[in-house]
């Protein structure tokens, strides 16, 4: 029994990630797309061949909103840290009581989404200097073009 527990919590725990990942990357495209920002969201961009050149290469999921220079710092920062609400969920039912922990499968699932709630090291860089990356959108592009890439969101 004890061996199946932790084949079951493995998988749940991968699964979790999986869905959570999505999820992540969709936290910053639902923003995006209130604000009325344009987005692009790659899956697996610098692919290899093979299941273990697609674990091993990173990122996995890429969010690039393309923000005008008529847009406001504060969408980019709220885009960037909504994957926090992901947590939300998660810690409702902890805080209620209703996450066992004696299910171990249910425990590496919680474990894996609340992983996914954590915003990426690029997310809190464009939380942090959004201006900046608006500044460099209008340095970068010409009269008739006011828009540019910004890489908001990298999921490794």
């Amino acid at each position: 029994m004890i061996g199946i527990d932790v084949v079951g919590a493995g998988v749940a725990l991968a699964l979790a990630v999986g869905i959570g990942l999505i999820a992540h990357e969709w936290s910053h495209a639902l923003v995006l797309r209130f604000a009325g920002i344009a987005f692009s969201i790659n899956y697996l961009p610098n692919r290899t061949s093979g299941p273990l050149g697609l674990l091993a290469s990173c990122p996995w999921a890429v969010v690039e909103p393309q923000p005008t220079a008529r847009d406001p710092a504060w969408v980019l920062r709220v885009a960037a840290l909504m994957p926090l609400a992901l947590a939300v969920p998660v810690l409702a039912v902890g805080i209620t009581g209703h996450l066992p922990g004696e299910m171990p499968i249910l425990t590496a699932a919680a474990i894996g989404w609340l992983a996914c709630a954590i915003p990426s090291p690029q997310d809190f860089s464009v939380a942090f200097h959004a201006e900046q990356l608006l500044e460099e959108t209008t340095d970068t592009t010409d009269t008739t073009d006011t828009t540019a890439v910004v890489s908001c969101s990298r999921a490794d």
